[in-house]
């Protein structure tokens, strides 16, 4: 089934997410900050890109369910009572700091995305976790 591509895609991306982020924690006191914390924002944009793409097979395949964008199928995601209030408005969040990320780049910015790394990893092993039960 095209989910299990998906979401081993989606694992592999989320492990490479977790290591890029502890190096840059590793490196947070020294001059290669900059270069681990773009390089881990970089890798949270991959992650999302899949994690979505997995919420939108998983709604075709065991739904029946159609949806075409980020914001739609985290909607249906939480329609179909797979996530709750609060990791649907995170994911949102998400994918709002990875539209800014991807199209106006500045040093602050980048500050505040990668602040919420820790906590979207955690979102995102929920979502795999949920999405690996069908």
């Amino acid at each position: 089934m095209a989910l299990d591509k998906k979401l081993a895609d989606f694992q592999n991306a989320l492990h490479r997410l977790k290591d890029a982020h502890n190096k840059t924690i590793e490196h947070q006191k020294d001059d290669e900050f900059s270069f681990f914390r773009d390089s881990t924002i970089q890798r949270f944009e991959f992650t999302l890109e899949i994690a979505w793409k997995s919420i939108k097979t998983f709604l075709l395949e065991q739904e029946g369910i159609e949806c075409r964008s980020p914001k739609s199928c985290i909607r249906e995601f939480f329609s179909t009572m797979h996530i709750d209030e609060n990791t649907t408005q995170t994911l949102f969040q998400m994918i709002d700091d990875r539209n800014l990320a991807t199209h106006t780049y500045h040093e602050s910015l980048a500050d505040e995305i990668f602040a919420s790394i820790h906590t979207y990893i955690d979102i995102f092993q929920a979502l795999y976790i949920e999405l690996s039960k069908h």
